[in-house]
């Protein structure tokens, strides 16, 4: 996943018409840690997406205009509109995240 630092970069990025998904999280939180020692092989599966990582507390404005309430959250995003949004009480083991990436249109 490619680290996201300033608000121009995450603006850039979702702008692409490319599917950008990214995952918002924070260093203190234990549910995005348990989420990292999964997501590697779904990051290789649903390899039409570019996977970006974003900190919530770095960027908390970007958290914010979109909805984030909690995380770790996973957005789709293309053509600067957000496609998809997986919340954190849906995001927490490989089942949830690959049944909402199988569910959002291809």
């Amino acid at each position: 996943m490619k680290p996201i630092t300033t608000a121009e970069q995450f603006n850039e990025i979702i702008a692409s018409d490319s599917k950008a998904l990214i995952k918002f999280q924070a260093g203190w939180c234990p549910d995005c840690t348990r989420m990292d020692m999964f997501i590697d092989p779904i990051v290789e599966k649903y390899d039409m997406y570019t996977w970006y990582d974003i900190d919530r507390d770095v960027l908390p404005e970007i958290a914010e205009k979109y909805d984030v309430m909690g995380i770790p959250s996973l957005l789709i995003f293309q053509n600067g509109e957000k496609q998809a949004h997986l919340h954190s009480a849906n995001a927490k083991s490989p089942e949830q995240v690959t049944e909402f990436l199988d569910g959002v249109e291809k």
